[in-house]
């Protein structure tokens, strides 16, 4: 079981943040070989990655749920999101040909999807949890006196504008 952190916290993180998702959906279930290899990749591209310290890969949560089994990974950039991704001499390139192989032969039974983006700014908070998504991914801090709404947590990331409703 993993350590409750009591109290509330918050993610600390300077720099660059991306957050992907990659998800599977099994259409047909009885046909197990067209979805379990795309099922067995992804481990084998997370324990790749987080071996790699320079990849990128700040992060991952694997969850399984009503839609199937869904990645989420935060990334230090785009960059290095995509140089993994094209990367002939990893192993998400191998997987991808081969799902695309098996997709021909067997239409509709499995389904892969993906979404990134980059982000600008993002607010966080735990409240007596293990360290999870961001704060796993980058630091867990303890929210401060003046960040006790979501408000105030997005405010210390980044200051209003000049000229924005509410800036000085």
């Amino acid at each position: 079981m993993r350590k409750v952190i009591t109290g509330r916290r918050t993610h600390h993180h300077k720099g660059d943040l991306v957050v992907f998702m990659v998800g599977m959906t099994i259409h047909k279930p009885w046909r197990v070989r067209a979805w379990f290899p795309v099922f067995a990749a992804m481990p084998k591209m997370l324990e790749e990655l987080t071996a790699d310290p320079d990849s990128g890969l700040l992060g991952h949560r694997l969850v399984f749920g009503r839609g199937g089994p869904l990645c989420i990974r935060y990334w230090s950039s785009t960059e290095q999101l995509y140089a993994y991704a094209s990367d002939r001499e990893g192993l998400h390139r191998p997987a991808w040909a081969e799902f695309n192989r098996r997709a021909k032969k067997i239409p509709g039974a499995v389904g892969i999807w993906h979404e990134g983006c980059q982000v600008a700014q993002a607010e966080s908070v735990y409240v007596d949890t293990p360290a999870a998504g961001l704060s796993e991914a980058t630091e867990s801090v303890e929210v401060g006196r003046d960040q006790g709404s979501a408000r105030d947590r997005l405010r210390r990331i980044r200051p209003a504008q000049a000229g924005a409703p509410g800036s000085p």
